[in-house]
C-alpha cells in the first residue's frame, strides 16, 4: 500500500457542483407541484446533484458495505454479549439471514461485507472480503487500542473496499458496522472530541442493564484518562479509542466522497466513523446523509457537532447499517422525482398565477 494513500485520496475530495445544484434546482421549482410541497425531498435531491455531479442524479447502483472487527475492550464486559458473537453474525451477513440483508433485498442493495480485525478466522468466502489486520483490538483500557500505524492501515483498506465497489459500478454506499464491544469505542470518540461527560454520551449498546451500564462509563472514563486522545488530532483518537471497522468506515467515507459517490450514515458507530472522518478533513461532511437518531445518547450530540439533520427516526440500536439501507428508498424517490415527475410544460398543467396570489394576499 502506498504510504500516501489517504493524503492522496483527501485531496481528491472536491466541493459539491454548484452547477449541477442550480440546474437541479431550475427543474425543481418547473415540476408540477407547489413550490417546496415535498419537503426534505426536494433539499436532499439538490444535495445529491451536488454529490454526483448531475442535474439529475442517478442512484440506483446501490451497497452497503459492512466492516467488521472485534474490540479488547469486550473482555471487561461492557457488552451483554460475548466476543464470539462478531464472527457469528458476520457468518449470518454471508447467509443472507440478518436485518441488514432482508432490508437490502427490500431496495436492491448489495451487501458487501469486510473482516478487518474479527477475533477469530472465518472459513473463506466468495462473499467476505479478508483483510483482517488482528484479531481484535487491544483492550483500550490498558492502552491505545491500535498503533497509529495499525489504524491508518485500517483506513487505508477502507478506502480500498470502496474504490473497489465503485469499480464495479456503485451510486449510492451505506455504512454498516459488526463488532461487540464498538458502542464503548464510539462512546469514548464522542467523548474525546465533544468534552462532554462520559455518561452524557454513553447508552446501553446491546442492552446492558443499569449496573452494567454504569460499568461501561467506568472503563471509558478510566480509557480516556491512560490514553489522553488529542481532539485535535483525529488519527490519534482513532488509534487510542476507536477499533478497526470504525477506522475502515473512516476509509469507506474518505474513498467514497472522492469518488462524488454520497453516503448514507447509519447509526452510532458509523455515525463515530463519520466524526473521525469530519474532524479529519471537514470538507467530507458535505458528501455525507444521516439516515436516522439511533437510540443510543450520544448519537445526537455526533450528529449535531457535525451539523447532519437525520432522515428518520424509528428508536432504531441495531447497526449492521439498516438504517442506512431504510434510508436508501427516500433517497432514491429524492432523485426519481427530478427524473421523472413532469414540469408544468411538459404535462401541459397552469402555474400558480402570481398577480392572482398578490391580489389574495393584500
Amino acid at each position: 500500500m502506498k504510504q500516501n494513500k489517504i493524503e492522496e485520496t483527501l485531496q481528491a475530495i472536491g466541493p459539491l457542483d454548484e452547477v449541477a445544484i442550480a440546474a437541479a434546482r431550475e427543474r425543481q421549482a418547473r415540476l408540477t407541484k407547489p413550490a417546496g410541497s415535498l419537503g426534505r425531498l426536494e433539499e436532499l435531491s439538490l444535495k445529491l446533484a451536488g454529490i454526483k455531479g448531475q442535474a439529475q442524479p442517478d442512484v440506483s447502483r446501490k451497497a452497503i458495505i459492512v466492516m467488521a472487527g472485534d474490540h479488547g475492550v469486550a473482555a471487561e464486559g461492557v457488552s451483554a454479549y460475548p466476543s464470539e458473537v462478531t464472527a457469528q453474525m458476520v457468518l449470518n451477513f454471508l447467509a443472507g439471514g440478518a436485518a441488514i440483508n432482508v432490508f437490502a433485498r427490500q431496495v436492491g442493495a448489495r451487501v458487501v461485507v469486510a473482516d478487518l480485525g474479527v477475533a477469530q478466522d472465518l472459513p473463506p468466502h466468495s462473499q467476505l472480503i479478508q483483510r483482517k489486520l488482528g484479531y481484535g483490538t487491544k483492550n483500550l483500557l490498558l492502552g491505545p487500542a491500535m498503533s497509529r500505524e495499525e489504524a491508518r492501515q485500517a483506513v487505508e483498506i477502507g478506502i480500498e473496499i470502496v474504490q473497489a465497489e465503485v469499480a464495479r459500478g456503485l451510486d449510492l454506499v451505506g455504512t454498516g458496522d459488526m463488532g461487540i464491544g464498538n458502542s464503548t469505542a464510539s462512546s469514548a470518540i464522542v467523548a474525546s472530541f465533544s468534552g462532554l461527560e462520559v455518561e452524557r454520551v454513553t447508552g446501553r449498546g446491546t442492552g446492558v442493564d443499569d449496573a452494567g451500564l454504569k460499568h461501561k462509563v467506568a472503563v471509558i472514563e478510566k480509557a480516556l484518562e491512560v490514553n489522553q486522545p488529542d481532539p485535535n488530532d483525529a488519527l490519534d483518537v482513532l488509534a487510542k479509542v476507536g477499533g478497526f471497522e470504525i477506522a475502515g468506515l473512516v476509509g469507506l467515507i474518505f474513498g467514497a466522497a472522492a469518488a462524488r459517490i454520497p453516503i448514507v450514515i447509519d447509526g452510532f458507530i458509523s455515525s463515530a466513523a463519520a466524526l473521525v472522518a469530519t474532524e479529519w478533513h471537514p470538507p467530507v461532511r458535505d458528501y455525507l446523509i444521516a439516515a436516522h437518531s439511533s437510540v443510543e445518547i450520544g448519537h445526537r450530540i455526533m450528529l449535531e457537532r457535525m451539523e447532519l439533520n437525520p432522515l428518520l427516526n424509528l428508536n432504531l440500536r441495531l447497526g449492521e447499517g439498516t438504517g442506512a439501507v431504510l434510508a436508501m428508498t427516500m433517497l432514491e424517490a429524492a432523485c426519481l422525482v427530478l427524473k421523472e415527475m413532469a414540469t408544468f410544460d411538459e404535462a401541459g398543467v397552469s402555474e400558480r398565477d402570481e398577480q392572482t396570489l398578490k391580489s389574495e394576499l393584500a
